[in-house]
């Protein structure tokens, strides 16, 4: 018999309900290994109608100040190095570039990202309002139909 410890006392139990016991346990990534690729869980039908359930009124967040940035200086840099394709490389480029700025280049791109935050909050605001007065409820049923 195989002995399984458990809070209280150990007891003793049968080779089925130990086997059962450990079938419920997650295995360990060396368990995993050893068997085979681990399987992926299947997707229900309640997980992707939640997924698909993503509100298109709610507006989106907006780009933070080093994303206004990596606007101008692609720009920059595909004018000076045109032979350079890869979005990689540009993005590293840009990367090292934020990185040695001082405050007061940054400045700019910091406001621009503050006005959008602000728009973005006033915009989140209004959509909380609709959303509870029950506005948006009314289309959301309609657009389940339309799929």
């Amino acid at each position: 018999m195989v002995k399984i410890a458990s809070a209280s006392a150990s007891a003793e139990t049968s080779p089925k309900t130990a086997h059962r016991k450990t079938a419920l346990r997650p295995k360990s990534s060396v368990a995993v290994k050893q068997n085979g690729a681990a399987k992926r869980p299947k997707t229900t039908a309640a997980a992707k109608k939640k997924a698909s359930k993503l509100d298109a009124n709610k507006p989106k967040k907006p780009p933070t100040a080093f994303f206004y940035f990596l606007e101008d200086f692609r720009k920059e840099f595909q004018e000076q190095n045109p032979d350079v394709k890869s979005m990689r490389e540009v993005g590293k480029a840009c990367g090292e570039k934020w990185k040695i700025m001082t405050y007061e280049e940054k400045v700019q791109y910091y406001d621009v990202a503050t006005e959008k935050r602000a728009e973005f909050e006033k915009a989140m605001a209004c959509y909380h309002q609709k959303k509870e007065s029950g506005e948006y409820d009314e289309f959301d049923e309609d657009a389940d139909f339309d799929e």
